[in-house]
């Protein structure tokens, strides 16, 4: 269970913004930022829960498939493992069971900026744009952000139906991003059925489905899946969305530290990738 860390914002025009904002950073001032605030480098989760969870996802385990269909392609952990050393960064030594890994700051940055290629194509087509996150925790003003910036760009940013619900809670939205809300909790997440209620939802209101989805977990792999763009943020423990980047099936996949000490820490990334969107004021 995650309680989100909610903060003061206010609604205008423009969607809603945090209060706080951080200037853009330069390439080299964010990944020494990365770094020092682990969202890359060496990061919290130990080697050991990353070996366990690839072994799970190739045994068959869809708890972390996050939404997709991964079939018989990825039954060796250790495929598993070469696709998280080349798009996370974490380290590709088979022998290295136990203590620290990695991301790799500079493939974090590397996919921000394949993101912002996306976000940018997003602007100029002023498309329909869907945001979620299992991660309110972490995550949530990233997307608020990124929302915001776009639909002040004309995207029209995706209204979830009321009224929805799924894995013994409530589907909704805050700030134009849907989360998952149990007993006046945003809930943290890697389930797909959420995504799914809204999809669901979205076609027996008649309405359009999204364009491009901006999510992580399973809100973003549930999306890939049905073949809706979609991007999104992983962790190094999380290698479903890093599988399905390699696939195909999803357009980008962000490696990070999904949820550090601070959602402040986030700030410069985010700086960095709406600048490189072309969406910063």
């Amino acid at each position: 269970m995650e309680l989100a860390r909610l903060r003061l914002i206010r609604p205008g025009t423009m969607g809603f913004m945090p209060i706080t904002s951080a200037p853009a950073p330069s390439r080299a001032e964010l990944i020494d930022h990365l770094v020092r605030t682990r969202i890359a480098g060496d990061v919290a989760t130990p080697r050991e829960n990353n070996l366990d969870h690839y072994r799970k996802l190739a045994n068959g385990d869809r708890h972390y498939w996050f939404g997709l269909e991964l079939g018989d392609r990825w039954r060796d952990e250790q495929d598993v493992l070469a696709v998280m050393a080349e798009r996370c960064g974490v380290s590709d030594d088979p022998d290295h069971r136990h203590g620290q890994d990695t991301i790799d700051p500079e493939l974090t940055v590397a996919a921000l900026e394949r993101m912002a290629a996306v976000l940018r194509k997003a602007a100029a087509g002023q498309q329909r744009v869907l945001f979620a996150t299992g991660h309110p925790g972490g995550l949530l003003d990233v997307h608020i952000a990124t929302a915001a910036a776009l639909r002040a760009r004309g995207c029209d940013i995706v209204v979830v139906p009321d009224g929805l619900t799924a894995d013994d809670g409530v589907v909704f939205q805050f700030g134009q991003v849907a989360m998952l809300e149990r007993g006046a909790t945003l809930w943290h997440t890697h389930s797909p059925g959420p995504m799914a209620a809204i999809l669901d939802g979205l076609e027996r209101a008649g309405q359009p489905l999204p364009d491009l989805v901006v999510a992580d977990h399973g809100w973003a792999g549930c999306a890939g899946q049905r073949g809706i763009d979609a991007v999104g943020y992983a962790d190094c423990n999380d290698p479903a969305l890093f599988l399905a980047e390699s696939e195909g099936t999803l357009q980008v996949t962000v490696p990070l530290d999904d949820h550090v000490r601070s959602p402040r820490h986030y700030d410069p990334l985010t700086a960095y990738l709406l600048t490189a969107a072309g969406l910063a004021d």
